[in-house]
């Protein structure tokens, strides 16, 4: 059963087309990923399903609830991390937690046992009277999902919520948040740049220039790469690059200083490859197929890529939206 559902959503900004008709679903009780550069219209698509802009075109519904009609009613239904820290760090975990509840009218008899319950899922418990400001950056991105969590949203949207963390803080972050689905009825709808952390979604959709280029759970991604990935460091790329291309019928693309092709065999393909390009070969490895090498081969580009972004106006609302969504 969808809990989100967009179609043929677009956004426009005078001649920009930052969404451009986008159509997908979001099933309730999963893990949903929204992968793409900077610039690719994930901003965008996340900012209309939070209610912060409303499209040029196309309906987006939360949690059965019209965006654009009814956005109150969607707020009531979505928790949001944001990449930026929004806790009061001279404030204790607890009050940060229970402030929050008083905003989204959560009834008074109700707020401590809320409070204490999101502050024992993620493990904070014992720390709930010390200053946030006293925190690691770790403990306080796990506060942030339990803040989001206080009014019982049936939604989570989390942009780039271990992004800055070390792995270890990484790691213990994403221990309680894929808990979620399972424990707590929450959907998750996320955005990373970490192609492993992608890893535990049910299904990702990867979003450039405005538009859908695909959509599956990882493994189904990853097959669509079609085989292993070789990976080559050469004198001279762009002529291994025509080698390859006209004497072996391959499509390889350059990336950084490497030139990767994608095969049914790796093991098999490489003593050809070797006698093709002969001497000028100076290193090679052979991978299966990841959510990086998916990216890569629909865009040309990594994930990790910036693109500049012109789109004022987003940024703006976006400044807007933090104090909004506060507010409400």
């Amino acid at each position: 059963m969808s809990i989100i559902h967009v179609d043929s959503l677009s956004k426009h900004f005078n001649s920009i087309k930052a969404v451009d008709n986008v159509n997908f679903d979001v099933r309730e009780g999963t893990i949903f990923g929204f992968l793409g550069p900077n610039g690719a219209g994930k901003t965008t698509t996340i900012s209309i399903l939070c209610t912060l802009l409303k499209p040029t075109s196309g309906t987006a519904i939360v949690d059965g609830y019209n965006c654009v009609t009814q956005p109150a009613k969607v707020r009531r239904s979505i928790g949001v991390v944001f990449q930026d820290t929004t806790l009061d760090k001279d404030l204790t975990a607890y009050e940060n937690l229970l402030y929050h509840a008083i905003l989204y009218n959560v009834e008074k008899s109700e707020r401590q046992k809320l409070v204490d319950d999101a502050l024992m899922f993620i493990g904070l418990y014992e720390r709930k009277n010390d200053l946030v400001k006293r925190f690691s950056g770790g403990m306080k991105r796990r506060l942030e999902v339990a803040r989001a969590m206080v009014h019982q949203p049936k939604i989570l949207f989390l942009d780039e919520p271990t992004l800055g963390l070390d792995p270890q803080s990484r790691n213990n972050l994403w221990e309680f948040i894929t808990r979620l689905p399972e424990e707590k009825g929450v959907t998750i709808f996320m955005t990373t740049h970490y192609m492993d952390e992608a890893e535990v979604c049910d299904e990702i959709a990867i979003i450039d220039r405005g538009k859908i280029i695909a959509r599956g759970s990882p493994e189904e991604l990853k097959k669509s790469v079609g085989g292993d990935v070789i990976y080559l460091k050469t004198t001279n790329n762009l002529k291994a690059l025509s080698i390859i291309r006209e004497e072996m019928s391959l499509t390889g693309k350059i990336k950084g200083d490497e030139l990767f092709i994608t095969v049914t065999r790796g093991d098999a393909c490489l003593p050809e490859l070797i006698r093709h390009l002969g001497d000028i070969v100076k290193s090679v490895r052979v991978q299966r197929p990841t959510l990086n090498d998916v990216f890569l081969n629909l865009t040309g580009k990594e994930i990790r890529e910036e693109t500049p972004d012109s789109m004022d106006e987003i940024k703006e609302s976006v400044r807007a939206y933090r104090r909004r969504f506060d507010r409400t």
